[in-house]
């Protein structure tokens, strides 16, 4: 498929589309991840279960394992009675697209770029996304790691995803709140651009003109 390019906002003649992380960049936890787990394994134990739940949930991310499965190992280790699909459901589904967020999305929109999804997912979480936040109306290309069976910052994730979006490398900037994955992307070809939704969505336009992307207005 291509894609018709805007020219409302956007100055650089190259870049036409943009490819978002969702923790970090668009979405985020209401309270932290670590607060989560206090009420399920208490205060002393929440961050040592966060570390080892994010290095074990891998092969789920890739699509290659449950993660519910992963989850009620680790909680049984911990002594956590609560069952893991409350847990998950709990802590992993509890999301929240701020309004600047949603300001992103809309200036995009109205600058005539291509607006896709690039996460790491599990395949519970990414079903959660698309039927109950409804993300498959807000992105016109999702790429969920699991439902790919390749991760970021696997250079694989970054092929599929610009052949799937139906443009070159070079066409697709990347956002990403982690180092090693806008990296990867730049490997591939990719503009990509570090940031983190706390810097504040400013900081994230200025680094757009850095590449002369310019947004249009909300």
């Amino acid at each position: 498929m291509r894609w018709p390019r805007g020219d409302l906002g956007v100055r650089g003649l190259s870049i036409r589309h943009v490819l978002l992380d969702a923790d970090g960049v668009l979405q985020r936890r209401p309270g932290g991840w670590e607060d989560a787990f206090v009420g399920f394994v208490g205060s002393a134990h929440a961050t040592a279960l966060l570390t080892e739940m994010f290095e074990a949930e891998k092969p789920a991310v890739r699509g290659d394992a449950d993660i519910l499965e992963i989850l009620a190992t680790i909680l049984a280790r911990y002594g956590a009675a609560t069952d893991a699909e409350i847990v998950f459901d709990t802590v992993w589904q509890r999301i929240e697209l701020p309004e600047p967020s949603h300001e992103l999305l809309r200036r995009l929109r109205a600058s005539g770029l291509g607006v896709h999804l690039g996460t790491n997912q599990t395949l519970r979480r990414a079903a959660y996304m698309r039927a109950e936040l409804g993300y498959d109306d807000l992105f016109d290309v999702s790429c969920y790691s699991a439902e790919m069976g390749v991760s970021k910052p696997e250079a694989a994730y970054f092929q599929i995803a610009v052949d799937r979006i139906g443009a070159s490398p070079g066409e697709v900037l990347f956002v990403d709140d982690t180092l090693p994955n806008v990296e990867a992307a730049r490997q591939v070809g990719l503009v990509a651009v570090h940031w983190h939704m706390r810097e504040g969505l400013a900081a994230l336009l200025e680094r757009f003109a850095e590449h002369d992307v310019v947004l249009a207005t909300a």
